[in-house]
């Protein structure tokens, strides 16, 4: 392989439209800042994978996709698991290595910070904090928290289903516990007899793992006010897309829940955003790191809804790039969808390592590279590349010497993190949790003495009655049924093939109702 070499890969990247930089082609060890590997912003809702092992630069090529996207106009949401992507707000700091690699590369670097608001789960850590309500959650997704298994998933399905029916908000997880202990009573037995039944040994499994995710702290992340997910759409008046930084570090040891808040991010995105086909840029890219902690243990109506949503969620402008350490750590149907791929370094010290380097070159195109040779001996801040042109075509995989972020790399000080969050405009909005009257107050209220005035009686086999529509003057029987508990439960149901089928679809996460 010779610099002719360089120069043939990279004319398979030189694009016409905006582009994002990545760095330098690489041929037998020497990068060519000539011959330049990009990636056009139109085809980054096709989603993507960062892979590599343990300190291999993952997180330094988040950094400087994500502060590029934000200079494009493109708001970005990144987690941040290890407390080290807060540095994406502040200038970096000119030193030999960063103008080593920028000369290597071909880059003109200069220190830049990006616009950024910064997220806690729960308020757990600096930043503002992000709440969902149980009932927008659904009942798949806390059964990947909870870790039921199908039997009880369906069981959980079916208490949504009924608080749906009810009118009956589950807000927190009180909210639940109380409806799952109402109708393991004489009472709500009778209620169930429609619809079927939940038993009291399943109802125990579930009312216990909620006790234990309590006392884990966690109940904090379920409540009001809850994040409106619009608030990751915003750019900044300069006109640069605005950075999401969530905070994990807090709660790192709790993986499961996490990783499954995050896709309840996405599953709320995908419901609420229009259908829009393919930009000329995205409206969102979402970064989803350690994603091997969302598909381990997952069932398979999980893994049918996580597929779904990577598929369809391209189309309402929203790209989604997985980050880990090997794209086996990814299903085979999802992998098949991401269209851009930043493959760092693998290690081969076990004959597992080396099957899971064998199957990462077979995901790649033919190349005139020896791939097997090339992944492990990349350095830091290497990797092996290959995107979708703006025709949608796979480009030749380049061995790339990536170029340095200009924003910090590494943590800001917590006063800094601090300041910037209380002059978040949106913090005020979501910093003080809200405890307004839900189903534990309402099945409270049924125990208390019943009023003088008896109500009127109702039929035992009457329908759920349909709310009041309160929206405009254009509702009507329409708006009343589109509101009605029982239709909105119905997307959710576990009691039906179809009601499963499309709860799978959609998480079994409730429409925002504004």
């Amino acid at each position: 392989m010779t610099a002719a070499t360089a120069t043939d890969i990279a004319s398979g990247y030189a694009f016409t439209g905006p582009a994002l930089d990545l760095g330098a082609v690489v041929v037998d060890g020497t990068a060519y800042p000539e011959a330049q590997v990009r990636v056009p912003l139109g085809v980054l809702n096709r989603h993507g994978l960062v892979a590599g092992a343990t300190g291999t630069g993952k997180t330094k090529t988040l950094q400087l996709i994500a502060e590029q996207l934000s200079a494009q106009g493109v708001p970005v949401f990144l987690a941040d698991i290890k407390g080290d992507v807060s540095g994406i707000s502040a200038p970096g700091t000119a030193n030999d290595r960063v103008k080593g690699r920028a000369a290597e590369v071909g880059q003109t670097w200069e220190p830049l910070g990006c616009p950024t608001e910064f997220y806690a789960l729960g308020g757990q850590g600096v930043g503002i904090p992000v709440r969902a309500t149980v009932t927008s959650f659904g009942p798949l997704l806390l059964a990947k928290v909870l870790d039921l298994n199908e039997t009880q998933e369906a069981s959980l399905g079916l208490v949504f289903h009924y608080a749906d029916r009810k009118g009956w908000e589950l807000d927190d997880l009180k909210d639940l516990a109380g409806v799952i202990s109402f109708l393991t009573s004489p009472e709500g037995k009778e209620e169930l007899k429609g619809i079927g039944g939940l038993s009291a040994a399943t109802a125990g499994v579930i009312l216990r793992s909620l006790t234990l995710l309590e006392n884990e702290g966690a109940g904090a992340f379920f409540g009001l006010p809850e994040l409106d997910t619009a608030e990751l759409l915003r750019t900044a008046p300069d006109g640069r897309g605005i950075v999401s930084v969530l905070e994990l570090p807090a709660v790192q040891d709790r993986p499961r829940l996490f990783s499954t808040f995050l896709m309840w991010l996405l599953a709320d995105l995908y419901q609420e955003l229009p259908e829009v086909g393919d930009l000329d840029r995205p409206k969102l890219v979402f970064f989803f790191d350690e994603a091997h902690l969302l598909f381990k243990g997952a069932s398979k109506a999980f893994l049918e809804a996580i597929t779904q949503t990577v598929r369809l969620i391209r189309s309402k402008g929203v790209g989604i790039f997985f980050v880990t350490q090997t794209p086996k750590d990814v299903p085979g149907d999802v992998l098949a969808q991401l269209g851009n791929r930043v493959q760092h370094a693998l290690r081969a010290f076990t004959p597992e390592d080396a099957k899971a380097l064998k199957a990462t070159v077979s995901t790649f195109p033919k190349s005139a590279y020896d791939l097997t040779e090339v992944l492990t001996q990349l350095g830091t801040g290497e990797a092996v590349v290959t995107v979708l042109s703006e025709q949608g075509a796979p480009t030749p995989v380049a061995a790339t010497r990536l170029r340095a972020p200009q924003s910090l790399m590494g943590p800001v000080e917590e006063t800094a993190l601090r300041a910037a969050v209380d002059a978040s405009p949106v913090n005020a909005k979501y910093r003080e949790a809200v405890d307004r009257e839900s189903a534990y107050e309402k099945l409270a209220a049924r125990s208390e003495p019943a009023p003088a005035q008896a109500p009127a009686p109702v039929e035992p086999d009457a329908p759920a009655e349909v709310p009041e529509h309160k929206g405009d003057d254009g509702g009507g029987l329409l708006g009343s049924l589109l509101n009605s508990p029982a239709l909105r439960s119905f997307a959710r149901s576990a009691g039906t093939q179809l009601g499963r089928e499309i709860s799978r679809s959609i998480f079994g996460t409730s429409k925002r109702r504004r």
